[in-house]
Order: structure tokens, then C-alpha cells, then sequence
């Protein structure tokens, strides 16, 4: 009767009140959710963990989930079980999310049918759950609400992270002329791996400099900005006419004089893959599908975790030297 009564329980990471990493509770006995009509069963391989987990279960967000709750979005690994509605999806398949239901720190997790897409086999679970949050925010920052074109210049502002990694790759398929910043050697040989031409520390007192050096003082048409609090007055600075600054992260307000944004007749624009229809969401997925079956798009894993080291993960991502890839959880 024991074994019976286990059977149906799983270990996943349970946030019961808003505050710092150590809010964050492993728990082995926590119900396996059953998928409803149009929702799917995934047993979870790998889970990616992003900033934006850190500013919901500090309580600091625009969105607060009804406690408790289970973090997480971005999952990988094969499917247990399908409600009865679904038909695009069978047991056994691969695939990954851009959103789960129940949470995705977990051994298992249920998402919308409609947020779950096939993996293909060249890509490994890790390199799954980095699809996620990264690459559809990278392609929405981009051209949902950037309206890059071919040919533009684009500074990616903190590029060796999951989404700046994914930026680069996206924008050097795109045919635009990529350059990326980063805090760290390795962090910078990465953005030269992943479709940068040049990359740039953004820890040297002059980098700014060397930056309006490689453009020719003519500055760069779009930026994608993951520090608008301390980047963003620089960032104004460095573009070109009717450039365009994408802020895609940000740790608190930032001081601007709205004059640079005058001279050039720039924009400053919010990205939020939150607000992205179901249509744009699916044309984010035909275009990062295609990336995987043409090679380009390649997620670079950085660190991985245990379920037990949740707390030391969140830590990590916002404390970190520098980024070098995703990030991930392994339940």
C-alpha cells in the first residue's frame, strides 16, 4: 500500500511567501498533477531558470502567482500523459515549453497543449529548456516590436546570457551586423562564437568608446538592453537616428535626460513575452523551429543544478561575474 500511495507523488520546489532565495522549498511529496482536456503531462528533464523567476518570488513583479506556488517555465523532456483533447502531442514524445501550468522546478510539470512544441533530436533536454523565455523573447525584442531589418546594426548589451546568446544567434541569421557586450573573457568569446563580429567588456572604463569607434560615430540601430537601470542613458548615446533601445531586463529605475532621445528621434521600447498574443507566440515558434532544423539555433547550457540547489541557483543568476550560457535546473 506504500508503494501504491508514492507512486502519485513527486519532488518540486514550492515558494509558500514572497522573499529571498531561501523561500524557495524542496518538497518529495507534492501531488503529480493530472493534465486537463487541452493540457499535457511532461516528465521534466531539465528546467532553464531566468531572472524574471527571481523578481516573481521576491514579490517585486508586476505578476504575483496565488501562494504557493511552483517556479519555472521553460521545461524539457518527454511527454507522460496527454488530456483528451489534445492530439498534437503522444507519450513518449520529446519536446519543450514556453510555459507550464503547475510550475516547471519539478519532476513533472503540466503546460497548455499550446505551449508546448516538438524537440528535435539535435538538440539535447538541456538545450530545450534554454529555448524557452530566451529565444522567444530574443525574436519578439528583435522583430515583433523592433522591426529589425536586414542590414541594421544591433548591440546586444549583456550578450552571454540565455537571452543575449539567443539574440545574436537570431540577428546574424537575420543578416543584421551583430555586436555584444559581456562582462568576462570567456563570456566575450562566447558572443564571438554565437554571431557576433565583435564583442566588447563592458567592465572597461572606456568600452562605450570603442563601441562609437566600430560604428564609424554613426552608432548603432537597435540595442537590446538586459540592464536598462545602469545601461540605459549610455544607451541612448550610442544610437543612431531613430534607433531603437529594446529593454528587455531591468533591476530598478534608471536616470535619463529625454533630450537624447530628441536629437535622434529614438525610441525606448518595453518587451514582455508575457503580453505576446497566441499568434505572435506561434510566430515566434515557426521561426525558431526553422532555426533548429537549419543549424543556427544552438542554445550554450552554462551552469546546471540539482532540485537541491535551487536557492544556490537563484543566488547565482543575480550575482554572477558574468554570464556563460543558460542556466538550468536538472530534477
Amino acid at each position: 500500500i506504500a508503494m501504491a500511495s508514492t507512486r502519485n507523488v513527486m519532488r518540486a520546489v514550492r515558494v509558500f511567501e514572497f522573499g529571498g532565495p531561501e523561500v524557495l522549498k524542496l518538497q518529495s511529496d507534492v501531488l503529480i498533477p493530472d493534465p486537463k482536456e487541452n493540457q499535457v503531462l511532461i516528465k521534466v528533464h531539465a528546467c532553464g531558470v531566468n531572472p524574471v523567476e527571481t523578481y516573481i518570488r521576491s514579490g517585486n513583479y508586476a505578476r504575483k502567482p496565488a501562494l504557493p506556488y511552483t517556479p519555472g517555465t521553460d521545461v524539457a523532456g518527454v511527454i507522460e500523459g496527454v488530456g483528451a483533447h489534445v492530439t498534437a502531442f503522444k507519450k513518449g514524445d520529446r519536446v519543450f515549453t514556453i510555459g507550464t501550468v503547475s510550475g516547471g522546478y519539478a519532476e513533472y510539470a503540466v503546460a497548455a497543449a499550446n505551449s508546448v512544441f516538438p524537440l528535435s533530436d539535435k538538440l539535447d533536454f538541456s538545450q530545450g529548456a534554454a529555448i524557452g523565455i530566451p529565444y522567444f523573447t530574443a525574436y519578439r525584442a528583435l522583430f515583433q516590436k523592433g522591426r529589425a531589418k536586414v542590414g541594421e546594426s544591433l548591440l546586444v548589451h549583456g550578450a552571454s546570457g540565455g537571452v543575449g546568446i539567443a539574440a545574436c544567434q537570431i540577428a546574424r541569421a537575420c543578416g543584421l551586423k551583430v555586436l555584444g557586450t559581456a562582462g568576462t573573457e570567456e563570456g566575450m568569446n562566447i558572443i564571438l562564437r554565437n554571431g557576433a563580429y565583435q564583442a566588447f567588456n563592458h567592465r572597461e572604463a572606456n568600452y562605450i568608446d570603442k563601441i562609437k569607434e566600430c560604428t564609424r560615430m554613426e552608432g548603432v540601430d537597435i540595442i537590446i538592453e538586459m540592464l536598462s537601470n545602469i545601461n540605459l542613458a549610455a544607451d541612448l548615446q550610442l544610437l543612431s537616428r531613430a534607433g531603437r533601445v529594446m529593454v528587455v531586463g531591468c533591476r530598478g529605475p534608471a536616470e535619463i535626460n529625454p533630450r537624447d532621445t530628441m536629437s535622434k528621434e529614438s525610441s525606448i521600447i518595453g518587451v514582455s513575452l508575457f503580453l505576446a498574443t497566441e499568434e505572435e507566440r506561434h510566430e515566434c515558434a515557426a521561426a525558431l523551429l526553422d532555426g533548429v532544423a537549419a543549424g543556427w539555433l544552438k542554445p550554450v547550457v552554462g551552469s546546471a543544478y540539482p532540485l537541491e540547489e535551487v536557492v544556490k541557483a537563484h543566488e547565482d543568476i543575480i550575482r554572477s561575474s558574468g554570464a556563460q550560457g543558460k542556466m538550468v535546473l536538472l530534477p
